[in-house]
Order: C-alpha cells, then sequence, then structure tokens
C-alpha cells in the first residue's frame, strides 16, 4: 500500500462500501471505517484499504504533514450531525471534512460555517448512481471552494464514470446536496409516471399486453428510454404481475425537501410534490381518509361501505 495515507471514508453501507472498492480498484490508497467491524474487515481483507476500528482512528491513521480528506457516508441527520461534533476537535486548519450522504443542503451550509471559523474546508457531495456507480461510475455534485476541490478532484475523477465527465463543482458549500435534492425529487415524479402508465396498460384487459414486452420495446429508440425504464422491464420480465411484492414506497427524505423547497421558492412543482404524496399513500398514510371517504358517500348517497 501506498504510504503516507492521506484519505478515509466513515460508513460503508451499499453506497460507502461500493466507492471504497471504486477507489481502491483505481489505484487510489484510503482508510475505512464502518460500526460494524465484520464489514470493516471483511472490505479491508478484499482491497487495498486500511481497516481503522473507530472513526477517531481512521482520522489519526492519516499523514500529519498534509491536508487530511475525511469522507462521512452516513445517515442524515443525527448521526451525520454526531459524528462531525465528534471529530470536530481532532481536526486541523487546512483539513477537509466531506459529507457524500444525502444531508438538508441548509445542514451543509450550517455546517460548512461552523468548520470554517476553524480553518477547517468542507464538501458537501450529492452522489447518485446506486448499485450499479461501482461498474460505472458515479454522478458527483460537489458544493464547496475552489480550495476544497483541489483537493477533492483526484477522488472525484476516481469515482467517476470519467476523468471529465459525471462529476461537477456546482457551487460553493450547500450547492452539492441542493443540486442532489432536486435531482431526487426529478426521480420521484419519473418513477410515478411510470408506475402510472404501466398500471394503466395492465388495467386494459381486452388487449392483454404483455407488460414486460412493452418495457423492453420502450427501452430501444423511444423517447422515455432510460435506466429507470430498464430497471422497470427488468422487473417486469422476471415477474409481470410483481406477485408478492407490496404496495409500499419508502422516500428517503430528499422528495420532501424538494417539495418544502417549492413552497419557499415559490416555485409550483406539481409533479414531483404528487409523487412524494403517492408515496405517503402506499406507506398507509391516506387510509384513514378513505375510511372517511367512504363514510361520507355512504351518508349522502347511501353507497355500501366495504368491511374488513
Amino acid at each position: 500500500m501506498t504510504s503516507p495515507l492521506n484519505f478515509a471514508i466513515i460508513g460503508l453501507g451499499k453506497m460507502g462500501g461500493n466507492m471504497a472498492r471504486r477507489w481502491s480498484r483505481a489505484g487510489r490508497s484510503l482508510a475505512i471505517f464502518d460500526q460494524d467491524s465484520a464489514v470493516t474487515q471483511d472490505l479491508a481483507a478484499e482491497t487495498n484499504c486500511r481497516a481503522a476500528s473507530s472513526p477517531e482512528a481512521a482520522l489519526q491513521s492519516l499523514a500529519a504533514d498534509q491536508p487530511r480528506i475525511l469522507w462521512l457516508m452516513l445517515p442524515s441527520g443525527k448521526i451525520t450531525e454526531d459524528t462531525i461534533e465528534r471529530l470536530r476537535p481532532l481536526l486541523r486548519k487546512g483539513d477537509l471534512l466531506v459529507d457524500g450522504a444525502n444531508s438538508n443542503y441548509k445542514d451543509s451550509v450550517r455546517r460548512g460555517a461552523a468548520l470554517a471559523s476553524q480553518g477547517i474546508l468542507f464538501a458537501d457531495v450529492g452522489v447518485s448512481g446506486g448499485v450499479h456507480g461501482l461498474a460505472n461510475g458515479y454522478c458527483l455534485m460537489a458544493g464547496a471552494s475552489d480550495e476544497a476541490i483541489a483537493l477533492l478532484k483526484p477522488w472525484l475523477q476516481a469515482l467517476a464514470p470519467k476523468d471529465d465527465t459525471g462529476w461537477l463543482h456546482a457551487g460553493p458549500v450547500g450547492a452539492g446536496h441542493y443540486v442532489k435534492m432536486v435531482h431526487n425529487g426529478i426521480e420521484y415524479g419519473m418513477m410515478q409516471a411510470f408506475a402510472e402508465g404501466f398500471a394503466l396498460l395492465g388495467a386494459k384487459k381486452e388487449f392483454d399486453l404483455d407488460l414486460a414486452a412493452v418495457g423492453e420495446l420502450w427501452r430501444h429508440g423511444s423517447v422515455v428510454r432510460s435506466w429507470l425504464l430498464d430497471l422497470t422491464a427488468a422487473a417486469l420480465k422476471e415477474d409481470s404481475k410483481l406477485e408478492g411484492i407490496q404496495p409500499y414506497v419508502s422516500d428517503s427524505g430528499e422528495g420532501r425537501w424538494t417539495a418544502i423547497e417549492g413552497v419557499e421558492l415559490g416555485i409550483p412543482t406539481p409533479v414531483m410534490t404528487t409523487a412524494l404524496m403517492a408515496r405517503f399513500a402506499s406507506q398507509g398514510s391516506a387510509d384513514f381518509g378513505s375510511k372517511v371517504l367512504a363514510k361520507m358517500r355512504q351518508g349522502f348517497g347511501g353507497h355500501a361501505v366495504k368491511s374488513v
């Protein structure tokens, strides 16, 4: 392993672990830590990464004679906040702390300002690419100063599909997570449109449409071809009725932030907001309201109410 190290990643979940793998395959050396020690040790054995026993140990294992880069891939909110506060006393002037997870951009702006008061650099990097990022590269949206980007650029290039493609210095601190937030809002809308479209196709029983065949057809030459369509077509090919799948769709939080931002800026975002509401409905949030509607309909029209 090349020494000394100046880079560590904290959090080796589906995204963080594969990002560490991609960096390792690009010949870059880094320290790694996950709260699950088995995950840390297994990934270290698989790659040229150096396992650390704690976030503090990962940071302290980095070279003292150059700026250290610490990349966090942790759930947004309290876990990220607590980890930053734990590490903050150990960071030195000129070090760079990166939040590569899905934090609220307002938190990133606040954290960047607090760290800057100590001379510590901060970057917020929105990461898209999912489980396919390891093989194909990630799309990276970075908010940071020019000084921070200069330190981070080789690491962004190693993650991206190409050195000059797939990563962007989007603007100052906060801009990276803001762009990723809007990206996820758009994603919600696109996914909802595909879901509704295939529901319409499946409901036309007299045509007996082959949904898997339609999905595969649209992947070639149509204006709606996309990676989301690729995923949909693959799922329908495996099970055209999606039997055994519960109609429950989680939301990561960024769709909520996008809808709120639309309200705060006075920008209409009906598609993205409605897609978010559809996810809430799938989670059972509409159940009681639907019961109220059924009782109202019974009350004024005498319509039957279905019992459980």
